[in-house]
């Protein structure tokens, strides 16, 4: 008997246990991640992925030369802890470069913080500065970790589109025909706002926002006391002689703002997970408590490698045989050979100004795949998934970087990123003609 209710008491204890909630709060609706699901699809079914964002093609020379110099010089401290908030010969050949980029002088120390990718820059950014109940204005399309990351935070995020202008003359539109309705955006401002996340260049649109643009938001942002969290990934990847203007740079900006930058799409190694913010020790500081209460370090040697090819940058900057000048023509190359090869299918591209991407109208594709209107899915994810299943091409659904209150409303559109190997643009190019083939001959 003794046995029999200790059974049954331990089984009680351990249903009462399993009934009660395992996740925290803060998780509830943010489960779902769209890399999770396509890279999967990807993986399974493509023989061309144009997905995610990350290039098929070596990183350069001098950058693996300077890894492999780190992995077997003499200095096995390389091999340990380094600073907590940063390599040293990192941080102060960042602040080095920034200095020249905003013309201001910075200290390493309290200027610049290393992150593990520009994603952890961004996660500090959100858990250090945005408090229950501050809103976010987030533009869409956006990357889609900002809306989860603000609502981790205890924030609500608050949305304000970029709206396209297409050309009246017949010609491709341009990532530059979208635009933020002014009125429109200052109307998102409030008692409320803390922040505003900023993309520029943008993904998945490759947007580089002008001068006027960015003036705007500055001045928004100054009239309401609002920060700006800036993501510049894709700083040095501009194309057709475009400029990227850093918004700290404005006026009233630099106290206001934090600067995000990666390694990864800098230097076209993504899986090294190098990432830094670049701001005023006021905010900065509130990174380093989120920073040394998560991830505390970043890998030593990738920062030491990551180093050395800044070095070789700062003293090539301006210069023909910089990589921050050779990479961005090859990769506008690659740029209009996938225009190209879209536009002469019907797919129609729109032009990036900057970035690894490009979107494309798929409108003359959708016969091929009929709507459904007994489905909650956005037509784009359903178009993506049954053209990577049928055609072997991987692409990523626009809807994906929007709010789900949005999420219908641009769903003729996938991304595709050109920053891979000439063989594998062409052999999405292949697969592009012979569909346009078989929908001629159908």
């Amino acid at each position: 008997l003794i046995e029999k209710l200790q059974t049954h008491f331990l089984s009680h204890s351990l249903q009462a246990k399993m009934s009660r909630p395992v996740q925290a709060r803060r998780l509830e609706g943010i489960d779902k991640n769209i890399w999770v699901e396509f890279v999967k699809l990807a993986a399974t079914y493509s023989k061309v992925n144009l997905g995610q964002g990350f290039p098929d093609f070596p990183a350069p020379d001098f950058l693996r030369e300077a890894l492999t110099r780190t992995l077997s010089g003499g200095n096995h401290m390389l091999h340990q802890y380094t600073r907590a908030f940063g390599h040293p010969p990192l941080v102060e050949v960042l602040a080095q470069f920034f200095e020249k980029l905003l013309g201001r002088d910075l200290d390493p120390m309290t200027n610049v913080m290393v992150t593990v990718g520009a994603y952890q820059a961004l996660f500090c950014c959100f858990q250090a500065l945005v408090d229950e109940g501050d809103e976010v204005i987030i533009i869409e399309p956006f990357f889609d970790c900002y809306e989860p990351m603000v609502k981790m935070a205890g924030g609500t995020p608050v949305f304000v589109p970029l709206r396209p202008n297409p050309p009246k003359d017949g010609k491709l539109m341009s990532s530059a025909d979208w635009q933020l309705d002014p009125a429109e955006l200052a109307s998102k401002f409030s008692e409320r706002t803390k922040a505003i996340v900023l993309n520029s260049p943008n993904n998945p649109l490759g947007k580089v926002f002008s001068h006027g643009e960015l003036g705007l938001i500055a001045e928004l942002c100054v009239k309401h006391d609002v920060l700006c969290i800036s993501d510049e990934v894709y700083e040095w990847l501009v194309y057709d002689g475009k400029q990227h203007i850093r918004i700290a740079s404005l006026q009233g900006m630099w106290e206001r703002t934090v600067i995000i930058g990666s390694a990864g799409k800098t230097f076209s190694a993504t899986g090294w997970k190098v990432g830094w913010v670049v701001g005023p020790d006021r905010l900065l500081q509130h990174l380093r408590t989120v920073h040394q209460n998560s991830v505390y370090h970043c890998a030593t040697i990738a920062q030491e490698a990551v180093a050395q090819g800044f070095q070789r940058e700062l003293m090539l900057y301006g210069k023909p045989e910089s990589y921050f000048v050779q990479l961005p023509k090859e990769l506008q190359q690659k740029r209009d050979w996938l225009v190209q090869s879209l536009d002469g299918v019907g797919m129609k591209p729109i032009i990036p100004e900057g970035t690894y991407f490009l979107v494309a109208d798929i409108s003359p594709f959708k016969s091929d795949v009929p709507d459904d209107p007994n489905s909650n899915e956005p037509y784009d994810s359903r178009f993506a998934k049954w053209m990577v299943k049928n055609k072997g091409l991987a692409a990523i659904p626009l809807s994906a970087f929007y709010s789900e209150a949005h999420k219908n409303n641009y769903t003729n559109f996938i991304r595709f990123c050109f920053a891979k190997e000439e063989a594998t643009l062409k052999a999405a190019s292949d697969i592009l003609q012979k569909w346009k083939q078989e929908k001629t001959s159908s």
